[in-house]
This record gives C-alpha cells, sequence and structure tokens, in this order.
C-alpha cells in the first residue's frame, strides 16, 4: 500500500451531516462528504493485510484494497474503473449500503475499520463530475431479445449488463418511474433521485429500451403494493416476444399485524406513506396524501424502512414519533473476537433517529384502540426470550396514543400472482425458486424465465440486488449463447 504504516497513524474520519434543524426543512441529501484530502487519508488506513476479508465481506466483491491504493496515489480515474468492475451502480451502495464490508475490515478487529463506503462515495461522485461515466454501448448486436420486469437495483444492474454485450433488452416497471424501491422507498433525503434518472439516462444511451406504467401480470384487488400501471401485460405474451425473461420485482407484500383493531382508519403500511411522499418531491400531486403533521406517530419496526418513517414523519411536522421493535435492544457495542467478520448484533442509531424519535425495545403490541372508527392509541406489552420464544411479561401493560400507526415490519415475499402468473414454483417463503448455481444459475423451472433480486432471495439490501442482477445477467446471456464474457 501507499502508506505501510497509515492505519497507525489515521484514526477514522466519518462523513458529517448538516444540523437537524436545516435538514429537516427539506427532503434533500444532507450528508458532508469527505473531500480529496480526507479520502486519501482514509484510504491510507488500508493496511495491505494480506487476506482482505473486505472482499468477501461485500456482496458484489468490490476490490477494495486496489481501490483505496488508487485514491491514495490520487489516480481516481482507475479507481472508478476498478469500482465500476464489480459494482455497476457505487452511486447507490455509498450512500444506502449499511457497508458490511467495513464489518469485515481487518482493521476492525481491535480498531475502527476503514472508511470504505465514504471512499467509495467520494469515488463515484468525482467519476460523475469529471465526466467519467459513459454509455457503454456494444459493438455488436447478438439479434436476442430479453424482457426484465421489474426496475429496481437488480433489473437496472441485469438490464445493463445485458445490454453492453449486446442484446436487445427491454426493462418493464408497473410504476411510473423507473428504479423500484430506490424510486419509491428510499426517501429522497438519503438518496435524491436525480442519481437514477443519470443512470437511466446511460442505459437509454447503451440500448436499454424502458416501459414504465406496464404491469406484467396481475395484482389483487385488495393489494397496497404501489401501482401506477396504465396497462398491462400477460406473461404469456412476454414468454412469446422474447427470448429469455428475467423477473426482477420486489418483495413488495408487507408483513401485516393481526390484532384486534387493525381495521381502524389511520393503520397504514409504511409502504403507503413513503411512495406518495416521494411522488411529491418528484412534483406530483398525490390527491388525499398520507400525512403525519401534528400527529402522534407510533412506527412499529425497528428496521431501517421503521427509520424511514421516522424522518419522514418528522419533516411532516409530527407531534411525537415513537418507534417499536419487539426483539430487545443489542448491546451499543458488539463482541468483536466473537462475531468479526461477519455482521455484527448491535444498537444502530440512523440519522433520523437522531432528529426525534423516542426508540422502545422488547415491545409487542396487543390491541389497536380507537373511536368513531379511526385509531386513538393501542396497547402494549413488553416481553423476553424465554425458551427460544418471546414471552410476555406480567404487568407491563400500557397504552400510547396514536393519530397514526405505521407497519414497518419488513416484507414477507412477492406478490404470489406475478409468480403464478407465469407457472413459476416458489420456495418455502413464497420467493421464486432458482438457485444461485454457476451454470443455469437464477433459472426457474418455467423454460427461459429466470429470477434474481428480492423476488428470488426475499428482503435484502441494494447491494445483494446489484449482485444477483449481475450473476443473473451472466447465466441468461449464457443460455441465449451458449457461453459468456460477462463477470459473475
Amino acid at each position: 500500500m501507499g502508506k505501510v504504516t497509515g492505519f497507525m497513524e489515521y484514526e477514522r474520519l466519518e462523513e458529517g451531516y448538516k444540523p437537524v434543524p436545516e435538514r429537516l426543512k427539506h427532503y434533500k441529501e444532507f450528508v458532508v462528504a469527505l473531500d480529496d484530502q480526507q479520502s486519501k487519508v482514509q484510504a491510507a488506513r488500508c493496511m495491505d493485510c494480506g487476506t482482505p476479508f473486505c472482499n468477501s465481506g461485500c456482496p458484489v466483491n468490490n476490490i477494495i484494497p486496489d481501490f483505496n491504493e488508487l485514491v491514495y496515489q490520487g489516480d481516481w480515474k482507475n479507481a472508478i474503473t476498478v469500482l465500476h468492475s464489480t459494482n455497476n451502480f457505487p452511486e447507490f451502495t455509498g450512500r444506502i449500503c449499511p457497508a458490511p464490508c467495513e464489518a469485515a475490515c481487518t482493521l476492525n478487529v481491535n480498531d475502527d475499520a476503514v472508511g470504505i463506503k465514504s471512499i467509495e462515495h467520494a469515488i463515484i461522485d468525482r467519476a460523475w463530475a469529471e465526466g467519467w461515466v459513459q454509455p457503454q454501448p456494444p459493438r455488436h448486436k447478438t439479434g436476442k431479445t430479453v424482457a426484465v420486469v421489474g426496475s429496481g437495483p437488480a433489473g437496472m444492474a441485469a438490464a445493463q449488463q445485458l445490454a453492453r454485450v449486446g442484446h436487445s433488452v427491454t426493462l418493464f416497471e408497473k410504476n411510473d418511474r423507473v428504479g423500484g424501491l430506490l424510486r419509491y422507498g428510499i426517501p429522497d433525503f438519503k438518496m435524491e433521485k436525480a442519481h437514477i434518472d443519470r443512470r437511466v439516462a446511460q442505459m437509454e444511451a447503451e440500448g436499454v429500451v424502458f416501459r414504465t406504467g406496464v404491469m406484467v401480470g396481475t395484482l389483487p384487488k385488495d393489494s397496497k403494493v404501489t401501482n401506477w400501471a396504465k396497462e398491462t401485460i400477460a406473461p404469456e405474451q412476454l414468454q412469446k416476444d422474447f427470448d429469455a425473461v428475467l423477473l426482477t420485482g420486489g418483495s413488495e407484500q408487507s408483513r401485516d399485524l393481526p390484532v384486534p383493531g387493525r381495521d381502524l382508519d389511520g393503520i397504514h403500511f409504511a409502504m403507503e406513506l413513503l411512495p406518495q411522499q416521494n411522488k411529491v418531491n418528484a412534483g406530483d400531486k398525490v390527491k388525499g396524501q398520507l400525512r403525519a403533521d401534528g400527529k402522534h406517530v407510533i412506527v412499529i419496526g425497528g428496521g431501517d424502512t421503521g427509520s424511514d418513517c421516522v424522518g419522514t414523519s418528522n419533516r411532516h411536522g409530527a407531534a411525537s414519533v415513537t418507534q417499536f421493535e419487539v426483539m430487545p435492544q443489542p448491546p451499543e457495542e458488539e463482541n468483536k473476537p466473537l462475531v468479526w467478520p461477519y455482521w455484527p448484533l448491535k444498537l444502530r442509531t440512523s440519522s433520523s433517529h437522531e432528529e426525534g424519535c423516542v426508540r422502545e425495545f422488547a415491545i409487542s403490541t396487543k390491541e389497536f384502540i380507537g373511536e368513531k372508527g379511526k385509531v386513538t392509541g393501542l396497547t402494549t406489552v413488553h416481553v423476553e426470550m424465554k425458551d427460544g420464544k418471546l414471552t410476555e411479561i406480567a404487568g407491563t401493560e400500557k397504552t400510547y396514543k396514536a393519530d397514526l400507526v405505521l407497519l414497518a415490519m419488513g416484507f414477507v415475499n412477492p406478490v404470489a400472482s406475478i409468480l403464478d402468473g407465469f407457472g413459476v414454483d416458489k420456495d418455502g417463503r413464497g420467493n421464486a425458486k432458482a438457485t444461485t448455481e454457476f451454470t443455469g444459475g437464477y433459472a426457474t423451472n418455467v423454460p427461459k424465465v429466470f429470477a434474481a433480486g428480492d423476488m428470488r432471495r426475499g428482503q435484502s439490501l441494494v447491494v445483494w440486488a446489484i449482485r444477483e442482477g449481475r450473476q443473473a445477467a451472466r447465466s441468461v446471456d449464457e443460455f441465449l449463447m451458449g457461453f459468456s464474457d460477462l463477470p459473475r
């Protein structure tokens, strides 16, 4: 490495945030990224450890020591080349990935990990600013056609890879804009949508055809899944018109909470709140928009989606925001010798939590209460783990006031009717059944139909979606051509 003793000389430097009162006034990004010199110092901390666990800790296997070295040397152009060799969209992961690579960093054994995510963020932002991110159209067309269904990060990654090797790719999206949950699940204050739009423009120049507002198959009439489709295409039609079909939709069926009072007005899934706000941010008008202004908000679910509801509710001007998590509060610091290099269980406080939120752990909702058909509160009880089961603790019942309840307890599976429309077998969790074998991976039981991303593996990270999209693209290319030069 350029600075052999850098890890002993320099401390980890975190990206900063703009002040809370300032950022609560808008929905724009508020992270203060590292400048070139700060990025160079962070890159100098990479310790040439010989066996870089960060590479395997990263789902797309970013070649992290190499781009750290290039940043340290000031060779930013080659740094983006290395980064793009494994990751189609580092501007997405550099903003919203939780960075499992940093958990696996060798320096993290007994010190603070290298700020890998901040370096990735700096590389891609520099690349866009310098004009180094350009379309890569194919030299030759193969004459083969591929339909990709679902324009989230898995679909976008697969479509880009397939177009670059010469296939004619059409990407179908049921909503009015490209991006899947990146567009309508991730708040703009975490990732502004101009980043998606730039990639769409690049991909169009590479030959990808985007068809938005097109629903492939059908949704149940009572579905709460976002759907702004203006036309419908039958699965059989895609199978007839294309040489291969790749299903990359999301795991969009939200986990429900079937307790007494669930049918009261004012109880909504998180994915009713978040997409509407993103549409408004994009300049659309949403009739009857779900808002938290002046309301006492309870968010049920302690993960990232719940955190996004907290940040959005605070920007609406909620009177109070309380977040419930059924599991016990994790330790503030992990036991590194026990868990490294794996993702540790520890207390994580997001920027949204810092903006104002009461967090309750080991708490379960027993009943929603209301008046005149509207929710006014809920009854809870604290729980503890006994014999592997969560058990109520007697005498801990409590009633919370609530004008708006947001269910953010994760997603259970893709919408079944979509997979059923293609005749795709499902696994025990309701996901598309397909293996990830090196040869024939991502193929379903239906001839020439493949599946990848959350639709195959279940709810997961953006970086896992990109990985699966890239790997599925190789399998589709191999199916169409008999071989593939695409990386896996």
